[in-house]
């Protein structure tokens, strides 16, 4: 059994993984499991009612869990995949635990293929936060991933700055962070 099949395992029994991405390591469990995200939830010490993002695979996840209008398409064509965390509305089948009773959810789409791999290979998104304690350092190297897990994906040393996270329906931006400047540079041509 590979590390994908057994990560995929993992995430079909509720459990947790540490994964790669082309930005800091991440905490993934199955997005569409309470009893999984509850985990993730616990395992950062994170606040309920704070939202967690979902990672996905392709363009057609992406639209699965968020509502894409028509003037998004060029903006999420250009930044993903890519360490950009997109903001959407969320569809029904989101659980309201992600979206923290907000409607809205935050989606990447990691550009590090295993990241990648493994949720084509799980068929549905995980969650997409970072690997340490709630207000903890991003986690760029595995001594810094602290939070409970049942399976560590070893990416050796990442960049270790987070995505930069936009709200498309607002156009604006939340968090600076990976190609930050190229984002502004998009909105600047609207």
């Amino acid at each position: 059994m590979d590390i994908i099949d057994k990560a995929v395992s993992v995430l079909m029994h509720n459990g947790t993984i540490i994964y790669p991405t082309e930005t800091i390591y991440g905490l993934g469990a199955d997005a569409f499991s309470d009893e999984a995200i509850f985990k993730v939830y616990e395992a950062k010490k994170r606040p309920l009612g704070m939202p967690i993002s979902v990672a996905v695979s392709d363009f057609d996840m992406l639209a699965l869990v968020g509502r894409v209008e028509p003037f998004m398409h060029g903006f999420i064509e250009t930044f993903l995949p890519g360490p950009v965390t997109v903001i959407l509305a969320a569809r029904r089948l989101v659980p309201d635990i992600l979206t923290g009773g907000t409607g809205m959810i935050g989606i990447r789409m990691p550009a590090h293929d295993l990241a990648l791999q493994i949720i084509e290979r799980f068929d549905a998104p995980i969650t997409a936060t970072s690997a340490n304690l709630h207000g903890g350092k991003d986690p760029q190297v595995p001594e810094e991933c602290t939070v409970p897990h049942e399976l560590f994906i070893d990416g050796g040393r990442l960049p270790g700055t987070p995505s930069t996270v936009v709200d498309l329906t607002r156009k604006i931006i939340l968090r600076k962070g990976a190609q930050a400047e190229a984002v502004e540079a998009f909105f600047a041509k609207l």
